[in-house]
């Protein structure tokens, strides 16, 4: 599934956080690594480049940049193929361009979440490719919780039966396929919208159906994650979903959350406060974003 794999880096610790899950990934999946650095020349020269940039500003950005690929590069620990590349330009343009031209399976990007999902959520790089790449984003923060160790033993997968749920699904199999992780297939019925039903029910039944659709979804799920040979686990929470995902995840030390998002108009919702937006906020672990328009 993965044959490359775009490691962006702007020489944060984020960015070399998300470059060694990229490498286990390429380990995994026998994958090339591509690192890529993007020299943005008009917001590093800020307001003084309206009169033109010299030769040795520009020099001295792409000695820079080569020192960030290079970072990455020595992360790797020549377990997997690397190949390197500087571009100029607006970031999230050319990461996106890049991902095009040498028709790359996944990416794996640093980001400061919480406060700084925030500033994603406004137009950041990170967001910008979650929301607009063809291919799933691997984003991660470099926290206690996020390091590779002994690589993935547990993936979350949330389900409710949906189409962007269902997105996700082949690609979490995948990756538990190739690293030996347990699958765990988790629903969660929303106690406000389950309420929300009853009352509009107007003394009759309330509508549960779909509380009994995400159910199934997470039990069809596991079947199929067994059918491949992958340990499975389902579950059925109430609650409100992020939080209860959240709070899953740190009970039963999730390495790796793997859920779908609609992208583009979808991301809109997504950062207005949905649940995957919630999720990729307050996730102490990596999470892999796919499009639901991908597949």
């Amino acid at each position: 599934m993965y044959e490359r794999i775009l490691v962006p880096t702007d020489g944060s610790d984020h960015a070399l956080r998300a470059a060694k899950h990229g490498r286990y990934l390429a380990d995994a999946f026998d994958a090339t690594v591509h690192v890529l650095a993007v020299i943005d020349v008009q917001q590093a020269a800020g307001p003084f480049s309206a009169g033109g940039v010299d030769k040795a500003f520009i020099d001295r950005l792409e000695a820079e940049a080569d020192a960030t690929v290079e970072a990455v590069v020595d992360t790797q620990d020549g377990s997997a193929s690397v190949q390197t590349a500087v571009r100029k330009g607006e970031p999230a343009e050319e990461i996106l361009a890049y991902a095009d031209d040498h028709d790359v399976d996944l990416l794996a990007m640093g980001t400061h979440g919480r406060s700084g999902l925030r500033r994603l959520v406004a137009g950041s790089v990170t967001e910008r490719v979650v929301r607009l790449a063809e291919v799933p984003v691997l984003t991660v923060r470099s926290l206690d919780r996020s390091r590779v160790a002994d690589g993935y033993d547990d993936v979350l997968v949330p389900t409710d039966g949906s189409e962007p749920a269902a997105a996700a699904v082949d690609h979490a199999l995948e990756i538990a396929a190739h690293t030996g992780a347990r699958v765990h297939a988790v629903y969660v019925a929303d106690a406000a919208d389950r309420a929300e039903r009853a009352a509009d029910a107007s003394g009759n039944e309330p509508d549960t159906t779909p509380d009994s659709r995400g159910a199934a979804a997470a039990r069809a799920l596991a079947e199929q994650a067994r059918a491949r040979g992958v340990d499975a686990l389902t579950t059925v929470l109430e609650g409100a979903p992020a939080a209860a995902l959240l709070d899953y995840a740190d009970e039963h030390d999730i390495d790796l959350v793997v859920m779908g998002t609609r992208g583009r108009a979808g991301l809109s919702r997504l950062v207005l406060g949905s649940t995957t937006g919630r999720v990729l906020r307050g996730a102490e672990m990596p999470v892999v974003s796919v499009n639901a328009r991908q597949e």
